[in-house]
């Protein structure tokens, strides 16, 4: 798996894309509305992924871990959202840290990790 990390209009799906050869067609977006197919190529919006699991009383990172088998050979894309003014609203808090605990575990299990900045890859890992 490949993890894929940066804030929002940055460039990780075209990136990813260019990267990893991807199509439109193998990339799933995650919504907050139903939990996504874990079994695509590239799964994007991880972080919408985390919110639709807290809607549901899940923790994101254990429904992940779950079915690891799914998405162990995809790319995976999150926007940043742990940076900023910590949120108000008890939801909001709870989704950044839970997103946070998720990309925790993700990136300890992913072959490489990778941040973009401006477009711009930086390889954590």
């Amino acid at each position: 798996m490949h993890l894929i990390i940066g804030g929002a209009f940055q460039g990780k799906t075209d990136w990813a894309k260019a990267r990893f050869d991807l199509k439109d067609a193998e990339i799933v977006e995650c919504t907050e509305q139903a939990l996504p197919d874990l079994s695509a190529k590239c799964i994007t919006h991880l972080e919408r992924f985390a919110l639709c699991c807290l809607r549901q009383g899940q923790e994101p990172k254990t429904v992940l871990l779950q079915e690891k088998d799914r998405w162990k050979e995809s790319v995976l894309i999150c926007d940043d959202i742990s940076c900023g003014v910590v949120p108000l609203d008890a939801e909001t808090r709870a989704w950044r840290e839970a997103c946070g605990r998720m990309l925790s575990a993700l990136s300890m299990d992913a072959e490489t990790v990778t941040r973009i900045f401006c477009g711009l890859p930086q390889r954590l890992k």
